[in-house]
C-alpha cells in the first residue's frame, strides 16, 4: 500500500484509498478564490506518520490545533513579489555578459586602476605587473604570430629560462630577471605566468585557466661569468621580442640566443691581465703613489691575476682563486718595506686589492635585498663574505710572515693627505676604463663608464677631502650619482645599467680600509683591525645603497606620461 501524503491547507483534504496495487493519491481542493496554492515544500509538521487502513476515514484535526510551517508569514503581512522568475540555481543572472564579466573577487579597498603606457620601457611595465596579484594584471595582447594557436607552451617556457639564465649569470638583480622572464611569456601570449628567481634556480609556472593543471619548468644556474657585451646582446634580443614593430618567432629567438652564446669575449686573456695591472697601478697613484709605485703595484696585480687563472684552469673554487690573487700584491709591498725603499708599500698593497673587491656582487646583493628578494640577497651577501674572507686570509698570511721578519709596515703611511686633483682625477678615470675592460664591456660603453667614474671621484673628494666630511656620506652621494647617470643612459639605450654603473664605482671601493684592518690584525691590534674592517663594510654598503637609490630616483622622476598610476600599483609591503 502506498503512503499517503498529508498536507495542511485552507481547503478540505480528502483521502482516496483506491484499489489494491494502485497508488493512493492525495486530492487537494482548490481554494474558493481560485488562486493556486504556493508550491513551497511541506514541512515535517504537516506530515502524519499514521496511515489509516482501507475504508477508515481520516479524522479531522482538532479546531484548536492547526499545524503550519514555522516559516509562514504572520497575519496582516503581505509577501514581497519575486524579483525574477524562478529558475535554475546554476543559470547565470540576467545582467551577466561573457565579454564584460565582473571579477571573481573585489577587495574591500577596490581594484586599483593600472595604466601601462606603451612608450614606457618594458622593464618598468613588467616590473609593475609583477608587483600586482595575478587576478589584477591586465590581459596581454593577442600573440603576434601567423597561426591562431600560437607557439608551443613548453618551448616558450624553455626560451624564457635560457634567457633568464644568461641574465642571472651575468650579474643582473633578481627583480630585473623576473621582469625579463615575465615580458617574454607575455609577448607570446602566456598571461597567467609566475616566474621565480633565486640565487641558483630559475622557475616559471604557467596555468592556462583556473581549472587546468599548471605547467612548471625550472633551470639551474651552475656557472657564472662576467661578460657585459653578452649581457647587452641579451637585452637587445629582449627589446626586439617586446617591441610592437618586431615579430620575433621562438625559432628566431633561439637562433639569436645561440649566436650570443657562441660569441667570443671582446678582449683576449692577455688584455685582461694587462688591464688588471693597470687598474692596480692607477689605484696606487690615486692613493698617493708615484710612477715607481705604479709599476710595482701593476706587477703584483699581474702576478696575482696569473695565479688566479692557473687555479681556475685546475678547477679550484673561487675562494682559493681570490686567496692566491691577493698574495702577490701584499708580497710586493712587503718587499719594498724590507728593501727600505722610500716608497709607499701600503699604496702598492691597497692598489692590488682594488681589482679583487667584489663590488659587482655586492651591488647586486644589496639591490635584491632592497627590492624584497631576501633569499637571493642573503646568498649573494654570503658569496661576497666568502670572497672578502679569502682576500683577508691571503693578505693576512703574507703580512704575518712579514711581521715575523720584523718588516716595519707603517699603518699611518697612507693616511697622509695628498692634494693632486688633476692626477687623481686622471687616475680614477684610468681605473674605471680598465675596470670596464675586465668586465668585458663593449667599446661603446667604456667611455661613458670612464666619465661617470671621474665625476664620482670628484664628488667624493669634494665632500671627504676638501670639505672634510664623512667618508661614508661622501661615498653614498657619489655612488648615488653614479646610479642615477647610469640608469638614465641605460633607459635611453633600452639596455641594462650594469655596464654604465659597475665600472664607475671602482674608485670608491674600500681598498685602503680593508688593508689597514688586515694590517692591524696582523700586528695583534684586534680592536683597531675589526674597526677598520667594519668601516670597509660600511663603505661597501654605502656604495651599494647609493647606486640602488640613484637608479630608483631615475625610475621615479623620468617616467613616461600617464605612468603615475602604474607607480602607485608598485607599492610593496610595510613590514606587516
Amino acid at each position: 500500500m502506498g503512503c499517503t501524503a498529508f498536507r495542511a491547507s485552507v481547503g478540505p483534504s480528502y483521502w482516496n484509498p483506491g484499489f489494491p496495487g494502485d497508488e493512493a493519491e492525495s486530492v487537494v481542493a482548490e481554494p474558493e478564490d481560485g488562486v493556486p496554492e504556493d508550491r513551497k515544500p511541506q514541512s515535517d509538521e504537516a506530515r502524519s506518520a499514521f496511515v489509516p487502513p482501507a475504508g477508515v476515514e481520516q479524522p479531522a484535526p482538532p479546531e484548536e490545533e492547526h499545524p503550519t510551517s514555522e516559516f509562514a508569514l504572520p497575519p496582516g503581512l503581505t509577501p514581497e513579489p519575486p524579483q525574477e522568475p524562478e529558475g535554475s540555481a546554476f543559470a547565470p543572472p540576467a545582467t551577466y555578459s561573457a565579454k564584460s564579466s565582473p571579477p571573481a573577487f573585489t577587495p574591500a579597498y577596490g581594484v586599483p586602476l593600472v595604466r601601462l603606457p606603451q612608450d614606457a620601457p618594458w622593464q618598468d611595465r613588467m616590473r609593475t605587473m609583477l608587483r600586482l596579484p595575478v587576478g589584477e594584471r591586465p590581459v596581454p595582447e593577442a600573440p603576434r604570430k601567423e597561426d591562431e594557436s600560437g607557439p608551443s607552451v613548453p618551448r616558450v617556457l624553455d626560451l624564457t629560462l635560457r634567457i633568464g639564465e644568461l641574465l642571472l649569470a651575468g650579474g643582473e638583480g633578481a627583480e630585473d630577471v623576473e621582469a625579463a622572464m615575465f615580458a617574454i611569456c607575455r609577448s607570446y601570449g602566456l598571461d597567467r605566468v609566475e616566474p621565480t628567481v633565486t640565487f641558483t634556480l630559475l622557475s616559471v609556472t604557467y596555468q592556462p585557466s583556473l581549472v587546468d593543471d599548471p605547467i612548471t619548468a625550472n633551470r639551474t644556474v651552475r656557472r657564472r661569468g662576467t661578460d657585459y657585451t653578452r649581457l647587452a646582446a641579451v637585452y637587445q634580443l629582449l627589446s626586439d621580442i617586446n617591441a610592437q614593430a618586431h615579430e620575433v618567432t621562438p625559432e628566431e629567438a633561439y637562433r639569436r640566443l645561440a649566436e650570443i652564446r657562441r660569441n667570443r669575449h671582446p678582449y683576449p686573456g692577455w688584455v685582461l691581465t694587462a688591464a688588471a695591472g693597470v687598474l692596480a697601478g692607477a689605484a696606487s697613484v690615486l692613493l698617493g703613489g708615484g710612477a715607481t709605485v705604479f709599476f710595482v703595484a701593476a706587477l703584483g696585480a699581474v702576478l696575482g691575476d696569473r695565479l688566479a687563472w692557473l687555479f681556475a684552469g685546475r678547477g679550484m673554487p673561487e675562494f682559493y682563486q681570490f686567496l692566491v690573487a691577493a698574495m702577490p700584491p701584499a708580497a710586493m709591498g712587503v718587499l719594498l718595506t724590507l728593501l727600505h725603499a722610500e716608497l709607499l708599500p701600503s699604496a702598492v698593497i691597497t692598489g692590488g686589492l682594488f681589482a679583487l673587491i667584489p663590488g659587482r656582487a655586492l651591488v647586486a646583493a644589496v639591490q635584491d635585498g632592497l627590492t624584497g628578494f631576501y633569499i637571493t640577497a642573503s646568498a649573494r651577501l654570503l658569496e661576497v663574505a666568502y670572497f672578502f674572507v679569502a682576500i683577508v686570509v691571503g693578505v693576512l698570511s703574507v703580512l704575518y710572515i712579514a711581521v715575523q721578519f720584523d718588516a716595519q709596515l707603517n699603518p699611518e703611511g697612507l693616511l697622509r693627505p695628498v692634494e693632486r686633483p688633476v692626477v687623481q682625477i686622471l687616475a680614477s678615470m684610468v681605473l674605471c676604463a680598465t675596470f670596464a675592460i675586465l668586465l668585458q664591456q663593449s667599446r661603446s660603453t667604456v667611455l661613458f663608464a670612464t666619465l661617470n667614474g671621474g665625476v664620482a671621484w670628484v664628488i667624493y673628494a669634494s665632500i671627504s677631502v676638501t670639505a672634510g666630511g664623512s667618508a661614508v656620506m661622501a661615498t653614498a652621494v657619489a655612488a648615488g650619482l653614479v646610479g642615477l647617470f647610469g640608469q638614465l643612459i641605460a633607459r635611453y639605450h633600452h639596455t641594462s645599467s650594469l655596464p654604465y654603473v659597475t665600472a664607475a664605482i671602482g674608485p670608491l671601493l674600500p681598498g685602503s680600509a680593508t688593508y689597514f684592518g688586515v694590517l692591524a690584525i696582523a700586528q695583534n691590534n684586534l680592536d683597531q683591525g675589526f674597526t677598520s674592517l667594519a668601516k670597509a663594510a660600511a663603505l661597501a654598503l654605502a656604495i651599494a645603497i647609493g647606486v640602488n637609490l640613484g637608479s630608483e630616483l631615475a625610475r621615479l622622476f623620468m617616467q613616461a606620461p600617464g605612468a603615475a598610476a602604474a607607480r602607485r600599483a608598485a607599492k610593496r609591503t610595510r613590514g606587516f
